[in-house]
């Protein structure tokens, strides 16, 4: 019996969010401490099984309510369901025959939830990892993370950018431009110009979530969007130097500026505040940072941090120290590796 098993990490967006889905630039990383795993064997017939994570029992109703205002209404099966779709339909667009075996799918994951770290598209990147092995479908690197991100916004109506799918497909350390004169159309997908970097240029970076703040990712970016279409000049403006910031980023992570590149990583927040209402407690996170001598900005939409710190034990204790009191888990976050 064939068994296929692949895992997609966390994210950081370390830079430019969420000028991704607005033409802009980042720079993001993949974390090697959080991942999702899917599992597919050869079945009778095509089956998606359940997890730990899609809780359907509970022990009361306020149970209920607290765990639909944590995690949403809805767990990985649909993200399951929407992946091997857009697949399939993907696979016949391109001309390509598949054979007629049945599976299974498992899944699993450690990353926590609803808290910008990306975790329903590692669970979307591994499942198709998992598909193009038990087909023998080849699709191009830079193709990938189009194709994922088409499962969120055509199959399943979420607001997204390409940032998350890049990382996770690639990755590593990535700089993305997706500069509309930059977009490249590769089987049939828009895909933009995504590059390496060297990890090693970063300087100590700390992670921080509060399980406790979780959000859907649709709600911090209900209407930026229609705002951005709407030709708002204050959304265009701050997409625009978002992009800018990653050019100077990347120019200080080059000349090892840790200095320069947190004065980014700050600006980077306020820029983002000033375009996107920001949840108190999410607020507090990087209040509570910053007056540790800490720089902070999002994440990704909302409930993580990430930023730098200084680099010694007794600043990043403190760091700890100071967020702990406030409801936050905090690490030093590991890099994944490509490969």
């Amino acid at each position: 019996m064939q068994l296929i098993r692949e895992r997609a990490h966390a994210r950081a967006g370390l830079i430019g969010n969420p000028s991704d889905g607005f033409g802009g630039k980042t720079i993001s990383f993949a974390l090697a401490d959080f991942s999702a795993e899917v599992v597919l064997y050869e079945w009778e017939d095509v089956e998606i099984v359940l997890s730990r994570q899609s809780q359907s029992r509970f022990g009361s109703v306020r149970e209920l309510v607290q765990d639909v205002r944590a995690h949403g209404y809805y767990g990985g099966i649909r993200l399951i369901k929407a992946t091997i779709k857009k697949f399939v339909e993907f696979c016949d667009q391109q001309g390509r025959t598949l054979h007629e075996r049945n599976f299974a799918v498992r899944y699993d994951s450690d990353i926590p939830r609803q808290v910008g770290l990306a975790g329903s598209s590692a669970l979307i990147t591994a499942t198709l990892r998992c598909l193009m092995r038990f087909y023998d479908v080849e699709i191009p690197l830079e193709v990938q993370p189009s194709l994922v991100l088409s499962v969120e916004t055509d199959e399943l109506g979420i607001p997204a950018g390409l940032q998350d799918r890049v990382a996770q497909v690639f990755e590593g350390l990535v700089a993305m431009d997706f500069a509309p004169e930059h977009m490249r159309r590769i089987r049939g997908y828009d895909c933009g110009v995504y590059e390496r970097l060297d990890p090693a240029t970063l300087p100590p970076l700390y992670l921080a979530w509060r399980p406790a703040a979780s959000e859907p990712t649709e709600v911090p970016h209900s209407n930026l969007r229609a705002r951005f279409q709407q030709g708002d000049r204050v959304v265009h403006a701050a997409m625009a130097e978002l992009a800018t910031l990653v050019d100077e980023a990347r120019r200080a992570l080059e000349a090892g500026d840790a200095e320069t590149l947190g004065r980014l990583i700050d600006r980077n927040f306020d820029l983002r505040r000033s375009i996107v209402p920001i949840a108190p407690e999410h607020l507090e996170m990087i209040t509570v940072a910053r007056q540790c001598g800490a720089t902070a900005k999002f994440a990704g939409s909302g409930g993580a941090t990430v930023g730098t710190y200084g680099g010694s034990d007794a600043a990043f204790d403190a760091l700890t120290r100071a967020l702990n009191a406030v409801g936050c888990r905090v690490i030093r976050p590991r890099i994944r590796t490509p490969g």
